[in-house]
């Protein structure tokens, strides 16, 4: 296979999944979604990007690889139809019994209720693939199954238990602004805990997983110099923050700014990308909900600004408020440009 498109849930189960995609084949995209609109929008991306690829690689032999989603027949039916006219191959590997009318209908579609999606995908990788045949990731496949189908009487459980609390309390980057990196994150988590388990007793693990899980976040922030979690955390999205800049920037009034989404500690990072960047004039982050923090240095005032737009103030360089009629989205540049008309028609 020249190229894998691989989409998986946004759990310890679904990057699970990928963690292992990820040592079984060279060439591959990740995606992640949550259930409901997420996953169309997910999908449509990844047809998206495969038109592109098939124009400069025709001969290329492409798959779309779906972990740990259950998908309806409609979303099957769609699917389907646009990989036949990429001609590109499909294979949905899951465990939720949801998907069983679907499972029925479409022989890409494997269902295996009795295995984590991780088992199920490590079962198929080593079958068709030849993948991991001395077994290095057997132990942390055996952990994931045991905590996300509740296998409660297993030896592998409490150790699962430390994995599960790992994946859902890696917030640190937003994944809808850096997916790459906050996949990377995740998956270097997992890669920590499987080394931990070729080195420690079983019975051992779980608090030498837990006790190491904070310098190991640390480890994947750091930089040059050793610092507290939350200034390396900032550090580091600032630097993806000045990376990205140009495609994250917006205007106020001929003022230049940045947006953020749900990237949080608004007072830490604004100042921080404000001060690394001295020709922007704000920074602007915005939830899901479509409340906002407004940050400026000096060059703007933001108590203002968050007046006219979104009935808020504050202090001249650290105002909030709320966007009337706000549209999330699950597309980083579909949520920019709706901010963007919304600044202009309220500061027209």
């Amino acid at each position: 296979m020249d190229s894998i498109h691989h989409l998986s849930h946004i759990d310890l189960d679904g990057y699970g999944c990928q963690y292992l995609s990820r040592q079984a084949f060279e060439t591959l995209h990740c995606y992640n979604a949550n259930y409901g609109p997420e996953v169309t929008a997910r999908l449509e991306e990844i047809i998206s990007r495969i038109k592109t690829e098939r124009m400069e690689h025709p001969e290329r032999e492409i798959l779309i690889l779906i972990t740990d989603l259950n998908l309806s027949t409609k979303e099957c039916n769609w699917l389907e139809k646009q990989a036949t006219e990429c001609g590109v191959k499909l294979q949905l590997l899951d465990h939720h019994g949801t998907g069983a009318s679907a499972a029925e209908r479409f022989a890409w579609y494997l269902l295996d209720t009795s295995r984590s999606a991780t088992k199920i995908t490590y079962d198929w990788l080593r079958e068709h693939f030849g993948f991991d045949p001395e077994g290095h990731n057997e132990k942390i496949v055996e952990a994931i199954n045991a905590i996300d189908i509740w296998l409660d009487q297993s030896p592998w459980f409490p150790y699962g238990k430390v994995l599960l609390g790992m994946i859902s309390g890696a917030r640190e980057i937003n994944r809808i602004l850096f997916p790459e990196e906050d996949r990377a994150y995740k998956l270097s988590l997992i890669d920590t805990a499987r080394r931990i388990l070729d080195d420690v007793p079983l019975d051992e693990a779980p608090i030498v997983l837990d006790d190491m899980l904070h310098g190991s976040k640390k480890s994947f922030f750091r930089l040059k110099e050793n610092d507290t979690k939350d200034n390396l955390v900032a550090d580091y999205v600032t630097r993806l923050l000045s990376k990205d800049r140009e495609r994250m920037s917006i205007t106020y009034r001929g003022y230049k700014g940045i947006l953020g989404y749900n990237v949080g500690s608004a007072s830490l990072i604004g100042n921080a990308f404000l001060l690394a960047n001295p020709d922007y004039d704000f920074y602007m982050d915005v939830n899901s909900r479509g409340n906002f923090s407004l940050r400026s240095n000096d060059k703007l005032d933001v108590s203002a600004m968050a007046a006219e737009i979104g009935n808020g103030g504050g202090h001249p360089n650290a105002s909030g408020g709320k966007i009337e009629n706000y549209k999330d989205s699950f597309v980083y540049e579909d949520l920019r440009k709706f901010i963007q008309n919304y600044i202009n028609e309220k500061s027209k």
